[in-house]
């Protein structure tokens, strides 16, 4: 869906296809017409856009194969599905029953990711609409903090600066400007945003940015306003931006609060949680690590990186941290000047949610993620945004 900012430029709100898993253009093909068009037409919408997961052999037949790229543009098309970004932070095997840590590899010392991200960045410059001119693709923060070496962050380096020079090669040869952006996540190389202006002040802006994660930014305890002033005074551009939002516990000490904490910790994603300190943030790579013996302390709020349903009612002792995703969301494009164009819901733990919570069936999902872009289109227009047919 697209909307027109008062300051006459268009801002492009998606939903990000990696919560259906899929590794195959025939997958993906099948999310086409399985979810993603169920979605559009639930919604009422006369344009849906996603946020378009593309895992490794998917890409590998679309840039193979011309006429396999031709069906999938005809396809979109079709079914009224738009794509402006893509999530390029998983390389493949995100369905599978266990992720966790295999979700950072290959990192950015390794080439693989370096032409897994080209390939993206090529198949996006066709399947642009006619009348966009740029898309977007997020990826990983370098690389999760171990065994990252100063030899890994030297190849790391390289491979971003030859990043920028296929990215301004493709605009010469396409017309059309892909810009990528690096999603600081916590326990990554790129954690924060300060990590993120560290790395990037060295870098093509036009090229390089962040993708901002709500739910990351949250889970890191990090202010909005702060953060993305921060980015403005670096002169680092917020590539693309995920709405989430992430668990908030705010007396983990209460035997009821680590009770339901406790049903949110599941073999299949990483769920890194965090709490303040007089002594700075501490954290742990996963629920059951801050719930157990030598946990995290329970004298201040917890938050916890898995992603709820935007619109998902709190109760109990457990919230979500929606009051962070509005605050980002109105500095990022309720002022008089968009900081961004590129707007993406990625919630993609709906079955990784307690049995209670979890959609039942197909049907119980596309309502879901209907709900929950129904809820970012009401945000975007609550700030001055308006809807474009």
């Amino acid at each position: 869906m697209r909307f027109r900012h008062p300051d006459g430029s268009t801002v492009h709100l998606a939903y990000c296809t990696n919560v259906h898993p899929a590794e195959t253009l025939e997958g993906v093909l099948a999310q086409l017409r399985d979810h993603c068009e169920p979605v559009r037409i639930r919604l009422g919408w006369e344009r849906l856009g996603i946020g378009l997961w593309l895992a490794r052999d998917a890409v590998l037949s679309l840039v193979r194969d011309p006429g396999a790229l031709r069906l999938l543009r005809a396809e979109l098309r079709r079914r009224r599905l738009e794509v402006v970004t893509l999530n390029g932070f998983p390389y493949e095997g995100f369905g599978a029953e266990k992720v966790k840590f295999r979700v950072y590899k290959p990192d950015w010392a390794e080439p693989q990711r370096l032409k897994y991200t080209v390939d993206l960045a090529r198949l996006l410059t066709t399947l642009l609409p006619d009348d966009v001119r740029e898309g977007s693709i997020s990826t990983l923060p370098l690389a999760w903090r171990t065994s990252y070496s100063h030899r890994s962050a030297a190849a790391a380096r390289r491979a971003l600066s030859s990043l920028v020079d296929y990215l301004d090669a493709m605009e010469r040869s396409t017309g059309r400007s892909i810009r990528v952006g690096l999603e600081p996540e916590p326990g990554c190389i790129v954690e924060t945003t300060a990590d993120a202006i560290a790395l990037l002040s060295d870098f093509d802006p036009f090229r390089i940015g962040v993708c901002v994660d709500t739910c990351h930014l949250a889970t890191s305890f990090e202010d909005p306003a702060t953060a993305l002033g921060e980015l403005d005074t670096a002169n680092i551009p917020v590539v693309k931006a995920q709405l989430s939002t992430a668990l908030h516990v705010q007396e983990p000490h209460i035997p009821e609060a680590r009770r339901a904490l406790a049903a949110f910790d599941e073999p299949r994603f990483l769920h890194q949680t965090r709490v303040r300190t007089e002594a700075g943030l501490r954290g742990t790579d996963d629920v059951g690590e801050a719930l157990g013996l030598g946990g995290l302390p329970v004298t201040a709020p917890w938050r916890a990186h898995f992603r709820l349903p935007l619109h998902a009612v709190s109760a109990g002792p457990l919230t979500s941290t929606m009051p962070v995703l509005k605050d980002c969301l109105a500095h990022l494009v309720g002022g008089p000047a968009a900081r961004t164009h590129h707007l993406e819901v990625e919630t993609y733990t709906w079955q990784a949610l307690p049995p209670s919570l979890r959609p039942l069936d197909r049907a119980g999902l596309i309502e879901g993620i209907s709900a929950e872009l129904a809820l970012a289109h009401d945000l975007l227009t609550d700030l001055g945004l308006k809807e474009l047919p």
